[in-house]
């Protein structure tokens, strides 16, 4: 579970799947019987399923990560946003020290893996759609058997989300001057500084 002072925390659902579709590859976290975790990075697309969220994704078949799933097993997908150092020449006040601001989500899943060529075909082309769209009509229109030899390379998933911990650190804890001197170092960052600052706004509004 993530560590998360209230102060850092983001209830809304919408800013989360916000950051997961703007950062969709994701570290997905596994280990089994006490064993050392395992690790894969993969792109995920997120769709709403009634009330729940639903994340669609697929592994590399020789992949060894997968093969120790089963129906039902829990994992974790993290997604990071935008990150920047902190430093304390940003603060009114002397006596500070430097930090790190981010944004991130942490989903807690259950597996459901996908053995068939139409939940492949699924999510693959969910995929597409998310990020290539213009492929998506040369896609479908490739030879049949090279597309099926292409599928038979993965294993596809979804992962239905439990809980979603979104930590937004952008300097909540500060005075509004000291934030105010976060955003201004944040605005002439580079892009994931420029992408906290864009959340800074949002999040604050009296900035």
């Amino acid at each position: 579970m993530l560590y998360q002072p209230p102060h850092f925390a983001v209830g809304q659902r919408d800013l989360a799947l916000e950051l997961m579709r703007r950062h969709p590859l994701a570290a997905i976290v596994s280990a089994r019987h006490g064993g050392e975790p395992m690790v894969s990075h993969a792109p995920l697309v997120a769709s709403r399923h009634g009330d729940g969220l639903v994340l669609h994704g697929h592994l590399a078949k020789p992949n060894p990560q997968w093969k120790q799933w089963t129906d039902g097993d829990r994992v974790l997908a993290i997604f990071h946003g935008g990150d920047a150092y902190v430093s304390p020449s940003c603060y009114e006040v002397e006596q500070a020290v430097p930090t790190w601001n981010y944004v991130v989500v942490h989903a807690a899943c259950v597996v459901t893996l996908w053995h068939d060529a139409d939940a492949e075909e699924r999510v693959l082309k969910a995929l597409i759609d998310a990020h290539d769209i213009p492929y998506r009509r040369r896609w479908d229109e490739l030879d049949i058997e090279w597309r099926e030899r292409m599928k038979g390379g993965i294993v596809a998933f979804d992962l239905a989300v439990e809980r979603l911990d979104v930590k937004f650190k952008l300097s909540q804890n500060r005075s509004l001057a000291d934030r105010a001197g976060v955003l201004q170092a944040m605005q002439q960052g580079d892009a994931g500084a420029q992408e906290l600052a864009e959340w800074m706004r949002r999040l604050m509004p009296d900035l």
